[in-house]
């Protein structure tokens, strides 16, 4: 008969030691940015580092009995975690009181508590759930389809809350369908899209002649232009197809130069011109050839025009005012060092003064006299640079590396694909709170307000991370129930 394995022999102590010792680096951080000369001790209730303390003491006791659950439960009741936390997110909308503009936050007496934090866990399991059904794979569009309604559900109901950043976590999970199967394209079309968005954005106020075109969308067509041609080239390897092409765009160039001798031309409606006339040439040459290939960078290349069309829409009428200023401010389109980029500036200035061995511990003057805003919560490792420096910075990144890199061995040896595709679920929240928060901190990335795991100040975000790792402990440790 199956028997389990004593949890204690099961399991992955490493991945349990990365946990404490992250936890506990945290506290001591959140200690040395919330110190005041008034703060004798670290256990002062009065304190965050004190608040903190107790979050701790509760998530080590949350991660006990997440242990203790049977590790079928979390399979057998994936889909009712899921409508429940969708359920309580709606709710949210309706019941949660405004904090700087967002109502995400539910208030229990002296406890506020963020929803959003338990979604990621529970899309997790439903993701693992669906995806571990049985003859499940990951190979046509029509299979992504149902995947992407688990996403956008949560997604959406997190930006009706007015929580962009919590809300954009969710994308994360587009890395674990490209380990499972999803095609290399998605990844791709996404990437794309991103740089389209920021070329429309920065270069749209730049105009080539007065009322002759933007360089944004003269940039962005010759992207779409080019990627054409690399596909005919690489990918079909029809080059004579290709230089066709390429041709035909020089031939659109000079006569459009010509033109524009005896007429005033609108270099915006050129470059379209010139994309649509090359959608146009590959289905001739598709419906010619019978060939199967082109159809997909035809729907693109549309798709791609049509995305610069409503870029500026996005960004106007779909983010914030605030959003739109820190993504300018980010792009070098605004100075705002006062206001928006205030925050960013003051970390980068912490960070720096630390330098390569820091100013010690409980030392830092960024952070003593609080001229970083959120230093304790969305900008904690400037503390960790101001106080330890680059070394001490690099450490704390080389454990995230290794606490990834277990996480990642755990996916890798489960025998289950509910277990795997859960596990890979975590390993690329983990890595996408990581790569954003650290980047909003040096200034490389948009301020979106998302907790660096296990340091920044908060019970939610503490419990959340603590769900989402004890349940993929308790999910590896059953995979050494053996015969008996």
């Amino acid at each position: 008969m199956l028997k389990n394995v004593s949890i204690r022999y099961a399991l992955d102590w490493t991945t349990v030691f990365f946990y404490v010792v992250l936890v506990f680096m945290g506290w001591i951080s959140i200690y040395g940015a919330s110190y005041d000369f008034d703060q004798a001790s670290i256990f002062d209730f009065n304190q965050r580092a004190g608040k903190q303390f107790v979050w701790i003491l509760t998530a080590f006791g949350l991660g006990g009995m997440l242990l203790l659950v049977d590790s079928k439960m979390y399979n057998i009741f994936a889909y009712f975690i899921y409508v429940s936390a969708m359920l309580l997110l709606l709710l949210t909308i309706f019941v949660a009181t405004d904090i700087k503009g967002s109502r995400s936050w539910l208030v229990l007496g002296p406890v506020s508590f963020q929803p959003a934090e338990l979604a990621k866990m529970a899309t997790a399991l439903a993701l693992s759930k669906f995806m571990s059904s049985y003859n499940y794979k990951l190979k046509n569009w029509k299979d992504i389809i149902p995947l992407g309604m688990f996403i956008f559900l949560p997604f959406a109901l997190i930006i009706l809350q007015k929580e962009t950043g919590s809300a954009l976590v969710f994308i994360a999970f587009l890395l674990m369908f490209y380990r499972e199967g999803m095609n290399g394209i998605v990844l791709l079309i996404g990437t794309f899209a991103i740089v389209l968005f920021i070329i429309i954005i920065r270069f749209s106020i730049i105009p080539i002649q007065v009322d002759r075109g933007t360089l944004g969308m003269i940039i962005s067509m010759g992207m779409i232009l080019f990627l054409q041609i690399i596909y005919a080239v690489y990918f079909t390897r029809n080059r004579k197809e290709a230089f066709i092409l390429l041709l035909g765009i020089i031939f659109i160039g000079i006569g459009s130069y010509i033109i524009n001798i005896w007429f005033r031309v609108n270099y915006n409606y050129i470059a379209i011109f010139a994309v649509i006339a090359s959608c146009i040439y590959w289905m001739i040459i598709e419906m010619v050839n019978r060939y199967k290939r082109y159809w997909m960078v035809v729907a693109l290349s549309i798709g791609s025009v049509l995305f610069c069309f409503s870029a500026d829409y996005l960004f106007e009428k779909v983010l914030q005012p605030h959003q739109q200023i820190r993504i300018k401010v980010l792009l070098n389109m605004e100075d705002d060092p006062t206001g928006a980029g205030y925050n960013v500036n003051q970390s980068k200035i912490a960070i720096g003064s630390g330098g390569f061995w820091g100013k010690g511990f409980l030392n830092g003057t960024q952070t003593k006299l609080k001229y970083v805003p959120e230093q304790d919560t969305d900008f904690i490792f400037c503390t960790v640079g101001e106080e330890h420096g680059f070394w001490g910075s690099t450490l704390v990144l080389f454990i995230y590396w290794l606490f990834l890199m277990r996480i990642l061995r755990i996916a890798e040896r489960q025998r289950e694909v509910f277990s795997r595709v859960y596990a890979y679920c975590v390993a690329s929240i983990f890595f996408f709170h990581l790569t954003i928060n650290i980047g909003m901190v040096l200034g490389i990335m948009p301020v979106i307000g998302i907790p660096l795991p296990f340091f920044s100040y908060g019970g939610s975000s503490l419990w959340g991370f603590t769900i989402l790792l004890f349940i993929l402990l308790r999910l590896d440790a059953a995979r050494l129930e053996r015969l008996r």
